[in-house]
């Protein structure tokens, strides 16, 4: 029997609460499949998954990743880890635990469950790239013992752990190096580029830019991404490669900060400051691998991608609430509280079933 084929499965989706996570799972109920959103919510957020509370197919665990889950699943996807330079540099430690620990421990499930992983991986293994745009095949220029190292080297060795637990146990996965994605349920003082500009636009805060500006990046509206992610989930690959996942158009840090102050109408000036170490000086993917495997790439421009970002945060910032959180999920109201299972609780039940 195909596991992959389009029925019905129970998907684990580790980091479920988090700005992609949210969507992921959104996107997996609206398909009709049963979601075990599993988060120990250290960045992630109750607020992105409160629309879904209630929904008959979800369910959400409080759980550190870090620590072995035994749970009956068809499917797996690890997005769990900070995403952001002011996260994943608050605890260096913990973001590597979470990104080597957190990858044996569910490839671990995944091997015993015979389910197919997918791995969340990053365009910071790059580094600040001598290669533009970037290929899957290029090694990067990394810094190892850098500020940024915990999330890159972490990364890395995540990687490595997937190729070797297929080369050595036959673990199914797919994997997708993410480039910076932005859009709705981002946090709003996460420090990402795009939602610092936003916030700080609206606020009628100077937006501030670290260097001269002049450092680019390419930016893909998270419907796009997640667009990237199902169809890589499905794919048929003969064997498992990452693939670049990413909007290839390219904008210096200042060209994005003068848009948000276009779009959202504000007066606000820039305000410059000491580039950061270990900051790359451009980042562009190479979607060629993306085009022809998957026939896939992004739809949503960044004027339009920003439009959307900027009616989410101004919601926010006002008290209004989000629009993209109200609503019904498949026909399903989503009222009554989302029931949260305790990692012990789990465990006991699963030693029973195995005695």
């Amino acid at each position: 029997m195909n596991m992959h084929v389009n029925t019905t499965k129970r998907i684990l989706v580790s980091g479920g609460s988090g700005f992609l996570g949210s969507f992921l799972c959104e996107s997996l109920l609206a398909e009709g499949h049963e979601v075990l959103c599993v988060d120990n919510f250290q960045t992630g957020s109750r607020r992105n998954i409160e629309h879904l509370t209630g929904h008959p197919r979800m369910e959400v665990m409080r759980h550190d990743v870090t620590v072995p889950l035994y749970v009956e699943v068809d499917e797996i996807w690890n997005l769990a880890c900070p995403a952001s330079p002011v996260h994943y540099q608050s605890d260096p430690v913990k973001t590597v635990k979470t990104s080597v620990m957190g990858a044996i421990n569910l490839l671990g499930l995944a091997r015993r469950t015979k389910s197919r992983i997918f791995q969340a991986s990053t365009s910071e293994i790059y580094g600040d790239p001598k290669v533009h745009p970037q290929p899957e095949g290029y090694w990067g220029n990394v810094n190892t013992i850098g500020p940024r190292s915990c999330y890159d080297e972490g990364k890395r060795c995540a990687e490595t752990l997937f190729f070797d637990y297929h080369r050595q146990y036959g673990v199914d996965f797919r994997m997708a190096r993410i480039f910076n994605t932005y859009g709705p349920r981002m946090s709003e003082n996460d420090g990402r580029v795009v939602s610092n500009f936003i916030v700080q636009a609206l606020r009628g805060e100077a937006l501030t830019l670290y260097g001269d500006g002049s450092q680019t990046r390419s930016f893909c509206y998270v419907d796009d991404l997640i667009a990237g992610f199902r169809a890589l989930m499905a794919s048929d690959q003969p064997e498992p490669e990452p693939v670049n996942l990413g909007n290839p158009g390219e904008f210096t840090i200042r060209e994005l900060a003068e848009t948000v102050i276009e779009l959202t109408g504000s007066s606000t000036k820039l305000a410059f400051r000491p580039l950061p170490g270990d900051d790359p000086t451009q980042r562009k993917p190479d979607i060629s691998r993306a085009r022809e495997t998957l026939n896939w790439e992004p739809k949503i421009a960044l004027r339009e991608g920003l439009q959307r970002t900027i009616a989410y945060f101004d919601d926010l910032l006002s008290g209004r609430g989000p629009q993209d959180q109200r609503g019904l999920i498949n026909g399903v109201a989503t009222e009554a509280p989302v029931p949260i299972a305790g990692l012990a609780l789990r465990a006991q039940k699963e030693e029973r079933r195995q005695v």
